[in-house]
């Protein structure tokens, strides 16, 4: 979704989870989405420019045993390998802040084995106005051999802004969509946003008979808010080329 409203096409999905595959299709009717990630690659996918994901975290998580590539759900390798099966220009992935310490080496590795450059950086929901932290860590990978010029726009731009840095002391003007889709408009204080949102979804946590309760929370606990993609989606197009065509993910 963030990276659709910076002027990108989704052009396929993998989910093996069928509540968020139900998500998937009522918002994406007609793209098509695979179950299993390890079922598909160059035969299947079709070529794009840039793939993104967020593998899963239970193995590097904090909060789990940590168990890192011995847990069957660390799927990295399996991402990895469609990075060198389809060789996008670009690839951003998304994981929590464990992964910094279980798994980053590999994932920076697999990168460099195949070809790509990578930047990095934790942000959190709030550096986006959003009234929670959700630290995640994104990840921005691109060919080896892309233009210095244009990977130091990306590095600059996307991650050394005062707006992703609690130490930052500016803001400029925004034009990340909220969640209402109205257009940010940024404070000079550092994390505010001039108009704020709900709280969370209205899904009752405490509540019984909302329907698919356990799935829905299960799907936020999981989810990222897209204005961070959005934000980062906007720096590539601008880092590859004004007037650059939207490109596929």
């Amino acid at each position: 979704m963030g990276l659709e409203r910076a002027g990108m096409r989704c052009a396929w999905q993998v989910e093996i989870d069928p509540f968020c595959r139900a998500v998937l299709a009522k918002h994406w009717p007609d793209t098509l989405c695979f179950e299993d990630v390890r079922h598909v690659g160059r035969n299947e996918l079709a070529t794009v420019d840039l793939v993104c994901g967020g593998f899963p975290c239970q193995p590097v998580s904090l909060a789990g045993k940590r168990n890192g590539h011995e847990d069957p759900r660390w799927l990295w390798p399996e991402f990895a390998r469609i990075l060198g099966e389809l060789r996008p220009q670009y690839a951003v992935l998304e994981n929590v802040p464990g992964l910094r310490t279980k798994g980053f080496g590999q994932v920076l590795g697999d990168l460099a084995r195949h070809g790509y450059d990578a930047e990095w950086a934790s942000i959190p929901a709030a550096a986006v106005g959003a009234p929670h932290l959700r630290y995640r860590i994104f990840i921005v990978a691109f060919a080896q051999g892309f233009g210095r010029q244009r990977r130091d726009s990306i590095s600059s731009t996307a991650f050394s802004d005062g707006r992703f840095c609690p130490e930052g002391n500016h803001r400029q003007t925004g034009n990340v969509a909220d969640a209402d889709l109205k257009p940010l408009v940024w404070t000079t204080e550092p994390w505010r946003e001039c108009h704020t949102w709900p709280v969370e979804p209205n899904v009752g946590r405490m509540a019984y008979g909302v329907p698919r309760r356990v799935d829905r929370l299960r799907a936020l606990g999981n989810a990222v808010v897209p204005q961070v993609a959005e934000w980062i989606g906007r720096r590539i197009i601008e880092a590859d080329g004004a007037g650059c065509a939207p490109v596929p993910v």
